[in-house]
């Protein structure tokens, strides 16, 4: 029987399941699903409501469906994202599982910055950035995933190709960026020119992308 933790030393540096990232992939699942699903928890009306009254919480659930929505297809776009960074691991070393960790960690507070949103994004500058703060640091812990696979060849189910790697690092460190100028957008002009800022790192990721695949079929014909 192999005791996790002993045998050679470079045994110790390996995850417990060092042979396949499945379990990393299955629990990266379940984590998304929960956090995706407890977003919805932030929308509701007040029973007992008289007709006026139903009325005007119906006109205030609006920005919580809003920032449900939005999260909702943030959080899928990193999952996304996380499945495919995971599916190119053939072995998961003890990096890789605490970066993984990490970055799920980070994907299940984001019902909390939403809920903020929702409620203060409009007038709180700290609402905006709590938000947007939370984005740039799963794209990151993302950026340092994939970057850790990228360089280490003995991880990797394929060779990454340096163009994948390459539009996969622009793609994370774009976000980053933009999300970090959000930040200083929300205090220095406003939350919401803040948060329309943020709003163009879905195109720019798409269009980086996009510009790759592009690329990819000119240069095969």
């Amino acid at each position: 029987m192999t005791v996790i933790g002993t045998g050679s030393t470079g045994d110790a540096r390996e995850s417990p399941y060092p042979e396949s990232p499945a379990r990393l992939v299955a629990l990266s699942d379940g984590i998304y699903a929960i956090a995706m699903t407890l977003l919805v928890l932030d929308v509701s009306i007040p029973e007992g409501l008289d007709a006026a009254g139903f009325r005007y919480e119906m006109s205030q659930v609006w920005p919580k469906l809003g920032a449900y929505a939005l999260s909702f297809a943030v959080l899928g776009a990193f999952w996304r994202d996380q499945r495919q960074i995971l599916h190119q691991v053939r072995r998961a070393d003890i990096l890789t599982v605490r970066l993984t960790l990490a970055s799920l960690g980070a994907a299940a507070l984001l019902p909390f910055p939403t809920a903020l949103l929702s409620e203060y994004g409009g007038e709180q500058p700290l609402a905006v950035s709590c938000y947007v703060a939370t984005i740039a640091v799963i794209s990151l812990l993302h950026l340092a995933l994939f970057t850790s696979i990228w360089r280490r060849e003995r991880l990797q189910a394929r060779p990454i190709p340096d163009r994948v790697g390459w539009t996969t690092v622009t793609e994370q460190g774009a976000v980053a960026l933009l999300c970090a100028a959000s930040v200083v957008i929300a205090f220095a002009v406003s939350p919401q020119v803040a948060l329309g800022t943020w709003l163009l790192s879905l195109p720019l990721k798409h269009a980086i992308r996009w510009r790759s695949r592009t690329r990819r079929a000119s240069g095969a014909t």
